[in-house]
């Protein structure tokens, strides 16, 4: 099956039809949970009417933490599939898998170079990780958020779809395009004015998704990486284990469920998570259930998640039985993104200085 190529702008303009251009993407470690499909890949879907859009598989940052390699190219794949079977449409968006591109490696290398360690050394994330880690840490943990400005500068995004975690990262990617490339090296037009080589990025304006907390603990987000698999639903978690999980999930002695009590952070986030998979506004969730114990309410909390679900599921294994069309939407998705990255990435080596290959 061909893939229509939607058409792409030239590098430094907006994509088709003027419109502003958006990249996100998710690590392919851990399977994709409810989390990642209510709180980011549902508003990507969204994001295609009205942007143009690229949505990364970030394999490169999945290994600057240990990782499984006899696991890597099958999650890659796993998590490409996902992004359709949510509704990411690849003749309206830019599929592609990271470690694709060679810009990527290529663009984060050039701004090691004009990046000021302290920077690097302050940012939340790294400090967080490497206590984890302790000897083990990587250079790549550290040069983390470098790698991620380069996925973002490459592209001329206008805006980046971040979680409040990633926050700080994308400053940096702003801070390294403004103060180490822009203004250090832009040269001028005939008027003397500077021509900027990367486009800054927007702050993290847009509208953030649901919020979805963790089954085991209404205070923490839920995550890939809790070694607990019981606080996470994964996408692809069969209905029979969904009910398992729903069922153990923590709650509180009280009846009827609630939203905004700040005593009851299980009861806001299961309500909330009802209200989502059943399609229900909150009020009309709230009324439903206000009365409800959990023992009533928890079957109608795994029977919603089923159903949502469902039709996400089947046709993610649509999409594995058809191994070539995965492959024709990543190979056409390489060969946008590579297009506009190249581009990018030829305005920094000249910038640079560097001689030309003849």
């Amino acid at each position: 099956m061909a893939i229509p190529d939607p058409g792409i702008a030239p590098s430094g303009s907006a994509g088709p039809s003027g419109r502003p251009r958006v990249l996100s993407g998710v690590q392919p470690t851990g399977a994709l949970h409810l989390g990642n499909w209510l709180g980011a890949i549902r508003n990507w879907v969204d994001l295609q009417d009205s942007h143009d859009t690229f949505f990364c598989v970030v394999d490169l940052h999945a290994i600057t933490v240990p990782h499984e390699p006899a696991r890597l190219a099958e999650d890659t794949l796993s998590t490409a599939a996902l992004y359709l079977a949510c509704g990411i449409d690849p003749q309206r968006s830019t599929v592609f898998v990271q470690s694709h591109v060679s810009a990527h490696s290529e663009l984060c290398w050039l701004l090691n170079c004009v990046t000021p360690l302290n920077w690097l050394e302050r940012m939340i994330q790294f400090k967080e990780k490497a206590l984890k880690q302790g000897a083990d840490v990587s250079a790549g943990l550290l040069d983390y958020p470098v790698l991620m400005a380069a996925d973002i500068l490459l592209y001329d995004a206008d805006r980046v779809p971040v979680g409040e975690d990633q926050k700080q990262h994308l400053e940096l990617a702003r801070d390294i395009a403004q103060q180490r490339i822009n203004a250090r090296f832009a040269p001028r037009d005939g008027e003397g004015e500077p021509m900027p080589i990367l486009k800054v990025p927007e702050p993290p304006i847009l509208r953030e998704g649901a919020r979805v907390m963790s089954l085991t603990d209404g205070r923490s987000k839920m995550s890939k990486s809790d070694p607990n698999e019981g606080s996470r639903i994964a996408l692809l978690d069969p209905p029979e284990l969904i009910s398992r999980k729903i069922k153990r999930a923590k709650t509180d002695p009280q009846m009827g469920l609630e939203f905004g009590n700040p005593e009851r952070p299980e009861a806001d986030n299961l309500l909330g998570l009802y209200a989502l998979l059943a399609g229900r506004s909150r009020e009309a969730a709230t009324a439903e259930c206000a009365a409800m114990g959990w023992g009533t309410f928890k079957p109608l909390l795994a029977e919603a998640a089923v159903a949502a679900l469902a039709p996400l599921q089947q046709r993610y294994r649509e999409l594995r039985r058809d191994p070539r069309y995965l492959s024709e939407v990543l190979q056409q998705g390489r060969e946008r993104a590579g297009n506009v990255a190249e581009a990018t990435l030829e305005r920094v080596r000249q910038a640079l200085g560097f001689l030309p290959p003849t």
